[in-house]
């Protein structure tokens, strides 16, 4: 039984199935059986993940090789007996830490939410008796019994259906309930198509059947899917990676810098005491402690922007990452769709109507080729007739509940009661009118239902819909378009049906007989092939239509260079449809207008092919869980980064795989939410667009944040430099350099998070995902404006030791010089590109009260005895204020002069046709 390949079930006959197992499907298995197998198989239950260890996840925060040389200089400074400034870099280690800690994604927990969609009882045969156990206790080789509203407790093969239908979109994909069959299958059938199986966590929607468990707990299609999960490897974002390698860029020359003033200090006679607090004192100053709080305060501001557009952040990074999103590959239904099947084009009477709306609201109207609108008394009676049929030979509703429309039963029915209450007609008053006195329910062998219903004094009628193929052999005739009957044109209808199918719409044939009250008998139904004896009434094809934002979304996604790929679960001419409704196009145009590969497809190819076939092809249908997380890896191998939306968990393992996961708010599952990065609280793709937007817009916050705060750290880092070189006095303590890090840091930079967003920002392309953080052109301004802070700070300093001023008022002088110029470089910086003169100045009041803050801290710093006593620092004069005003505002007007220099630059490039 163990050595029995599990992807063979489906292909087994029924008893080759049940030997295979060493069950019977009358008895089921034995009492001794029962307990052997569990002992052998265990609890029918899913593995639960094994977590990070807070303490562990608390020490990951100082995992960082810039932390690692503050908590040196923390070690060395305490054994020196400096106290102070041991305890201030102490604290500001811990509080990134914090930050850090409390900011961390909360362990996964997506399996554990799978351990929910297994039911918690299920109806088994054992020892001859039908007994309801706990579903954890089945067990392979137990014979399950299923009813309409069961939950599917563990994977099964099927022996018994009764009209049986199943609802697995939330595995498979399939937009509606699949019908059940007993059947043998190809053994390369794929999962969606497997019709004589039962997947756990599934619902039964209809129907009965009985099978065989064949696997349970973490051997179940489910539990496959919990360890694709988990073996899912979550990438660093853009963003980390970006900041990881700058931080070892920075690491190195802060190192560099650090071993060279050692050098030249001892070189110089100082004693080695002296020379490594100056060491000390240049990497405190060069390292921007206050960079990991601020890109954590700024990705947190974009997820408080996003929540406000219906999108929920579970995992900070995942701000930036949208920002940097090159493909979105999204699931079709329930996402791209409405999750709701809606009648769009019906014929009648020889002519064909259009259906207007979408999903199950009664809202919409029917209108002629012409474009002719149909009112309710304007119905002709052909129309009529096919919309009364799929009225009354109907076993489902439709209900509204807190302004949302749903279907109880099946999806389909729910589809043509709404197409008849868009033409008026009211249900109640006709099943009153025309009460059913039988029924033959619909059957996969059968593939028709049909009712009778009383139609006169003295006839009643039989109504029937189903396949185009099994209604249209029981018809003599057909209804003409003045509701006469006429000649049946067969070839016509069936052109008609494969047109609409052609366009992925699902087709059902309508028919009817009034027949004489003693002899009415549905019986006779069976009969009819051989001898037709039915009319024609019509046809009704049915789709889950594109949600009309989507399209939209799409558009603008597409325009702002993000490619959008179609991953869904539904069949390929389904697939194909929505995509042409939609826009979706394939990026290579060799691939082929809207070229649509299957599951079937993509699993004959070769690791190649399928890199090859990901990044050419746009829309993949009749896709199992696995397939989809390998394309999303193919085009991350094409350093692509992937955005992966979907609402099933079949969608869990692609969505935790890629680069961003997106799940939807309202019709995903807990497993799906839990895997994602991001949860959309209206499941409308078009709030991924907001989304995306928002992202872009907080990277170029931080992108601006960064340029903004690296001259601080590289001005410092060169004034003592150059004061060790030329054996001066140190014009800024290690303390110091803290105190200007971390206030400017978040009463100045952190403003920059405030920003809006600049013009524009979704119709330039993404970013390359090899790109650096900062350009050549901010490189050089960060190295001009550090140039001009060492001129500003070592001068100013020199200029007050000349003066005969003593050390505290000069190094004041250094520290508040900085916080001037980084206050006008703020100013600066709120457009990297557009000139300071043309950004609107009250845009983000947040930048004018930031600076007004830092004035304040900065008067503290200076002027109180307690500040004078921790930090060193002493009162200035209006002189000393006079000078460092107007050194500021001649570096903002440098400034804003090289950024003039380089519109002009690449101005000039555009219109000779240079790409840089």
């Amino acid at each position: 039984m163990q050595d029995l390949p599990k992807h063979l079930w489906h292909n087994l006959p029924e008893e080759d199935a049940l030997a295979a197992l060493k069950t019977d499907h009358h008895e089921g298995l034995s009492h001794d059986q029962v307990e052997e197998r569990r002992r052998l198989f265990g609890a029918n239950s899913i593995s639960a993940q094994q977590g990070i260890h807070p303490f562990k996840r608390f020490l990951l925060q100082f995992h960082n090789p810039l932390i690692y040389i503050l908590l040196v200089a923390v070690g060395v400074t305490f054994l020196l007996a400096e106290y102070i400034d041991s305890a201030v870099i102490l604290a500001v280690v811990l509080a990134n830490a914090i930050i850090g800690f409390v900011q961390e994604a909360k362990a996964e927990e997506a399996i554990n939410s799978l351990k929910s969609m297994l039911s918690s009882e299920a109806t088994v045969i054992r020892d001859g008796q039908r007994q309801t156990v706990q579903a954890t206790e089945l067990v392979p080789g137990d014979i399950v019994l299923l009813a309409s509203g069961d939950k599917v407790p563990a994977d099964m093969r099927l022996f018994k259906c009764r009209d049986l239908q199943v609802d697995e979109s939330a595995l498979t994909g399939e937009s509606v309930a699949v019908q059940k069959e007993r059947t043998q299958l190809e053994q390369d059938t794929v999962l969606a198509d497997r019709i004589n199986m039962a997947f756990a966590g599934t619902l039964a929607t209809y129907g009965s059947g009985a099978g065989v468990v064949i696997a349970t707990g973490d051997d179940t299609e489910t539990g496959k899917i919990a360890d694709m999960i988990s073996q899912a490897v979550s990438l660093d974002t853009p963003l980390t990676q970006k900041i990881k390698a700058f931080s070892r860029i920075l690491l190195i020359v802060i190192l560099a810098l650090a071993a060279i003033t050692f050098g030249v200090g001892l070189l110089h006679g100082q004693t080695w005491v002296d020379t490594f607090i100056a060491a000390v004192a240049l990497s405190v100053a060069a390292i921007p402690e206050g960079l990991p709080a601020v890109v954590t305060i700024t990705l947190a501001i974009g997820v408080r922007r996003m929540a406000l557009r219906n999108a929920i952040i579970r995992k900070l990074p995942a701000v930036e990452t949208l920002g940097s999103t090159t493909i979105i590959c999204s699931d079709k239904t329930g996402t791209l769709t409405e999750n709701q099947m809606t009648v769009q084009k019906i014929m009648a009477g020889g002519r064909l109507y259009e259906v207007s709306g979408s999903g199950y609201q009664p809202e919409g109207e029917l209108r002629t080729q012409d474009d002719h609108t149909l009112q309710p008394d304007t119905v002709p009676e052909p129309l009529h007739q096919c919309l009364l049929t799929g009225l009354l030979c109907n076993d489902s509703r439709v209900l509204e509940a807190e302004g949302q429309w749903h279907v109880e039963g099946d999806p389909t029915e729910g589809a043509l009661i709404t197409s008849a209450q868009k033409a008026g007609l009211d249900r109640s008053e006709l099943e009153r009118k025309h009460q059913r006195l039988d029924t033959i329910p619909f059957e996969s062998d059968r593939q028709y239902m049909a009712t009778l219903h009383r139609y006169t004094d003295d006839a009643h009628i039989m109504l029937i819909k189903g396949s185009l193929e099994q209604v249209l052999a029981r018809c003599q005739d057909a209804l003409d378009s003045a509701g006469k009957a006429s000649a049946l044109d067969s070839e016509t209808i069936t052109k008609t049906a494969d047109q609409f199918a052609d366009q992925g719409l699902r087709v059902l044939a309508f028919a009817a007989r009034t027949v004489p009250t003693d002899t009415a008998d549905l019986n006779s139904l069976e009969q009819t092939e051989n001898e037709p004896v039915l009319t024609f009434l019509g046809l009704q094809a049915m789709i889950d239509p594109p949600r009309e934002e989507a399209i939209q979304a799409v558009a603008t996604c597409q325009k702002a260079g993000i490619d959008v790929k179609m991953i869904t679960g539904d069949h390929a001419l389904t697939a194909r449809a929505i995509a042409g409704q939609i826009g979706i196009r394939n990026p290579d145009p060799e691939g082929g207008e809207r070229q649509v590969l299957t599951g079937r497809q993509l699993e004959q190819m070769t690791d190649h092919e399928l890199l090859d076939a990901a990044e050419r092809v746009s829309v993949f249908a009749r896709v199992a869980p696995e397939q989809k997380l390998k394309l999303v890896t193919a085009l991350q191998a094409h350093r692509h980064v992937v955005a992966m939306t979907g609402d099933g968990v079949n969608d869990a393992p692609a969505l935790k795989k890629a680069d961003i996961g997106v799940a939807m708010g309202i019709a995903g599952t807990e497993v799906s939410k839990e895997a994602a990065d991001m949860v959309l609280t209206d499941d409308n793709f078009a709030t991924i667009e907001a989304a995306v937007e928002e992202g872009r817009t907080v990277f170029d916050n931080l992108v601006k944040f960064i340029t903004w705060i690296l001259p601080t750290n590289l001005g410092q880092g060169l004034v003592i430099m150059v004061a060790i070189l030329i054996s001066a006095t140190l014009p800024v303590l290690p303390v110091q350099a803290l105190w200007l890090n971390m206030t400017t840091a978040v009463f100045l930079g952190l403003m920059l998070a405030f920003e809006p967003r600049e013009a524009g920002i979704m119709t330039r392309p993404p970013r390359s995902p090899d790109s650096p953080i900062l350009s050549g052109e901010m490189i050089g301004r960060i190295v001009s404006v550090s140039t001009l802070l060492l001129i500003g700070a070592f001068s100013l300093f020199q200029w007050a030791q000349a003066l005969g001023e003593s050390n505290e008022v000069a190094r004041t002088l250094a520290v508040t010089l900085f916080v001037v110029v980084q206050s006008v470089f703020l100013l600066n910086c709120r457009s990297l590109t557009v000139s300071l003169f043309r950004t609107p100045a009250f845009s983000n009041p947040w930048i004018w009260g930031g600076i007004a803050t830092m004035l304040l801290v900065q008067l503290a710093y200076i002027y109180t005895p307690v500040m004078n006593t921790l930090f060193q620092s002493a009162p200035l004069t209006p002189l000393h204020w006079a000078i460092m005003l107007a050194y500021g505002a001649l570096v903002l007007l440098l400034i804003e002069g090289e950024k003039a220099l380089w519109r002009h630059h690449k101005n000039r490039n555009a219109e000779s046709g240079k790409v840089e």
